[in-house]
């Protein structure tokens, strides 16, 4: 079973607008424990996968590790772990994505 995290302004942000349909929406991210493959696959950065689950008109994304993901089995994904960043409607998709695209590039060129 994979680990799911979610950033504790991205949580606030999901209570504050969404109320009452915050638990559907958590509970499709906790979700990803069982089922770590679910999700639309939108880049990689250095290893690391971009993904997003859509709730109506929004969509949450991801990230993970790509080498995990892809070579382990259900028994061995303990070790994944599966954080959501941000969260966008559909006008904003494109730009919510480049920014976590940007963000994941600078931290994998400094810690080189």
């Amino acid at each position: 079973m994979a680990k799911v995290s979610i950033a504790e302004g991205l949580k606030n942000d999901i209570l504050k607008k969404f109320k009452e349909e915050s638990k559907i929406i958590f509970r499709q991210m906790y979700s990803l424990e069982n089922n770590p493959h679910k999700g639309k696959l939108l880049g990689s950065v250095g290893g690391i996968i971009i993904k997003e689950i859509k709730y109506n008109n929004f969509r949450f994304y991801f990230i993970t590790d790509g080498h995990k993901l892809k070579i382990m089995d259900q028994s061995k994904l303990t070790e994944l772990l599966i954080t959501f960043v941000r969260r966008s409607d559909k006008k904003d998709q494109q730009a919510t994505i480049n920014e976590i695209k940007k963000i994941l590039i600078q931290f994998v060129a400094s810690a080189f």
